[in-house]
C-alpha cells in the first residue's frame, strides 16, 4: 500500500491546498452563520433590498437583517423596515428623517430612502415597523433571494453534513497517521 508523502494535502496539492480547503469551508461557515444562523439566534429577519433607493448605503442585492425594536425606541437617522400597508408582506426598507405627532397624539416616522430627494408619501404608524436594520451584507441578498425558505434549509443541512464529513475525515486521517505501527530498524 503506497503511502502519502509527508505534508501532501488533499487531492495531493501540498499545505497549500490544505489551507484552500480550510479557507473554503471557514468562508461557508462564515456565510452561513451571517445569513441563516445569526438572525434566526437573535430573533431577526433577512430580507433583501431589491431597489436602487437606498444607495450607496444598501445598494440591490443587500441582504439586510432586522431586529425588532420598540417603537419608541426608534430615532431620526435610523434604518427601518416597514410594511407598506399593515398586514400586508411588502416591506420598504428607509431612513427615519423626522417624526410626526397627529392630532390624535399618534406619533408616526418620516422615511425616505437615501438616494431619494423627497420623503415617502405616507408617514410610518407603529404597527407597521418590522424592525431596526442589525447589520447588512452586500451581494448576499441575491443568494438569499434565489432560494426559497425550504431550499435554504437545504442547503444548511447539506453544508452542515458536508462539513461534518470533512471533519471526520481529517479526524481519521489524523488517528491513522498515529496508530500507524512503527518499523523496527534491524541491528
Amino acid at each position: 500500500m503506497a503511502r502519502q508523502p509527508r505534508g501532501r494535502g488533499p487531492a495531493g496539492f501540498g499545505w497549500c491546498g490544505q489551507v484552500v480547503a480550510w479557507l473554503v469551508v471557514l468562508g461557508a461557515v462564515f456565510v452561513l452563520g451571517i445569513a441563516v444562523l445569526v438572525p434566526r439566534l437573535a430573533g431577526a429577519t433577512p430580507y433583501t433590498v431589491t431597489t436602487g433607493s437606498m444607495r450607496p448605503g444598501l445598494p440591490p442585492g443587500t441582504l439586510v437583517v432586522v431586529r425588532p425594536v420598540a417603537f419608541d425606541e426608534v430615532r431620526v437617522g435610523d434604518v427601518v423596515t416597514y410594511q407598506l400597508t399593515s398586514g400586508r408582506a411588502a416591506v420598504v426598507t428607509h431612513r427615519v428623517v423626522a417624526t410626526e405627532v397627529t392630532l390624535a397624539g399618534e406619533t408616526r416616522l418620516v422615511t425616505r430612502g437615501d438616494a431619494n430627494s423627497v420623503a415617502d408619501p405616507e408617514p410610518v404608524r407603529a404597527v407597521q415597523v418590522r424592525g431596526r436594520v442589525w447589520y447588512d451584507v452586500p451581494l448576499l441578498g441575491r443568494v438569499n433571494d434565489l432560494l426559497t425558505g425550504r431550499q435554504r434549509q437545504g442547503v444548511v443541512y447539506l453544508v452542515a453534513g458536508g462539513l461534518a464529513a470533512y471533519a471526520a475525515a481529517m479526524f481519521t486521517r489524523a488517528l491513522r497517521g498515529r496508530v500507524r505501527p512503527k518499523l523496527e530498524v534491524a541491528p
